[in-house]
């Protein structure tokens, strides 16, 4: 097969390289710009292509590619997170920037070079089913009626590293044309293998910090669009306490940046029209809450499945399944004669072609810290269900 890799310059897109170089596949490695600053100190993107381009030359891959999607990045990606914040949510743009950019405009590129497939060092597997393999069980969360096959996305073996979190936005499209050659490692397996042949890059360490942005704190990025604005931060009783430099820097849960030092204080909500913080001292009680509302509901399978139904989510990466029912918000609402201040007034998508694009979503135990913005990812065991947007 004909392979477009996404070549980041870390350890796991080399591991995935070497993997595919070793399974006869014919690789060309690309490099994606997706953020350039040259004022900026903390851009890496620079040194990110050189190291990939070295990992290339050592791997023997001849065809080394960049492609720039600058100006399509900031339009998908960077606006989405400074509209985010500015309306007083917290987005996540590394859920949006895989299926806008890694399996859009790098998938398109690959279909220009003739590539039957895309493949990253994602820790996350995809299977394929056909309809006469599987046929459709009453009470699954998706079947194949509207399809001969279908793929699914499932964790990778390693579910303290998995990443189908941050891939749960993939389509049936972009998911039959996904490769995760580390879908069965560990990332200790990985390191071991780049050490075992010598990778240039094997004692790279992972970063952690804003897709493709780098280490520039995330205060810092945002001053280069939202402007400071003094505001008040309150307790629960509404006393003045401090003050803040703009209530759409800070986040639900947030404990750092408050000057608030005498007593840990943590962010349980905000208010940009009014540019206001309330603040607690007790995280376990004031920042747990038992359901949410979620909208753009995206179905891995591309058919909304009956409901309402058990499962279990995730409303952030690394974070243990959670036991909850999934229901539509219209029959919540119907049932409801009040509605609690976080549903209240909140603008609810239409329904899309595939039906239940709003869902309230309870837990069997309360949660921490929902912050609107933020992706819920529905799971059937391994599998990924869907996703939607925290209100």
């Amino acid at each position: 097969m004909r392979i477009l890799l996404w070549l980041s310059g870390w350890v796991d897109s080399a591991v995935a390289a070497h993997l595919l170089l070793q399974q006869w596949h014919d690789v060309i490695a690309g490099f994606m710009k997706n953020y350039a600053d040259e004022d900026n100190p903390h851009c890496q993107t620079r040194q990110d292509r050189e190291v990939a381009r070295e990992v290339a030359e050592f791997l023997g891959i001849t065809q080394f590619m960049t492609f720039d999607f600058v100006t399509e990045y900031h339009e998908r990606i960077i606006q989405y997170i400074y509209d985010g914040y500015a309306a007083g949510v917290t987005p996540n743009p590394d859920v949006l920037c895989n299926n806008l950019v890694k399996f859009d405009l790098f998938r398109e590129q690959a279909l220009e070079l003739g590539c039957d497939a895309v493949a990253t060092g994602h820790y996350a597997r995809v299977i394929r089913e056909t309809k006469h393999a599987s046929p459709l069980i009453k009470g699954d969360w998706g079947g194949f009626e509207n399809h001969e096959e279908k793929f699914k996305l499932l964790k990778g073996v390693d579910h303290s590293k998995d990443q189908s979190y941050f891939l749960s936005g993939l389509d049936q499209t972009q998911l039959s044309q996904a490769m995760f050659p580390l879908w069965d490692l560990t990332k200790d397996q990985v390191r071991d293998i780049a050490h075992q042949i010598w990778l240039p890059n094997a004692d790279r360490k992972d970063s952690q910090w804003l897709c493709f942005i780098g280490k520039v704190p995330i205060k810092q990025f945002l001053s280069e669009a939202l402007p400071t604005k003094t505001g008040n931060i309150l307790d629960i009783e509404w006393n003045v306490l401090w003050q803040h430099d703009g209530a759409h820097f800070l986040t639900i849960w947030q404990r750092t940046g408050l000057w608030l030092s005498w007593w840990p204080r943590y962010v349980i909500s905000k208010n940009t029209d009014t540019n206001t913080v309330v603040v607690s001292k007790d995280e376990h009680t004031d920042l747990m809450h038992s359901s949410l509302i979620a909208t753009n509901i995206h179905w891995t399978s591309g058919t909304a499945p009956a409901l309402p139904r058990s499962g279990h989510a995730k409303i952030r990466y690394r974070q243990a399944d959670q036991e909850c029912i999934v229901d539509t918000v219209d029959d919540y609402v119907s049932k409801q004669t009040e509605l609690s201040p976080p549903v209240k007034g909140v603008e609810l998508s239409e329904a899309s072609e595939g039906g239940l694009n709003n869902l309230l979503i309870t837990f069997k135990k309360p949660q921490r810290a929902i912050s609107p913005g933020q992706v819920v990812v529905l799971y059937d065991g391994d599998e990924v269900v869907g996703n939607g947007v925290i209100l």
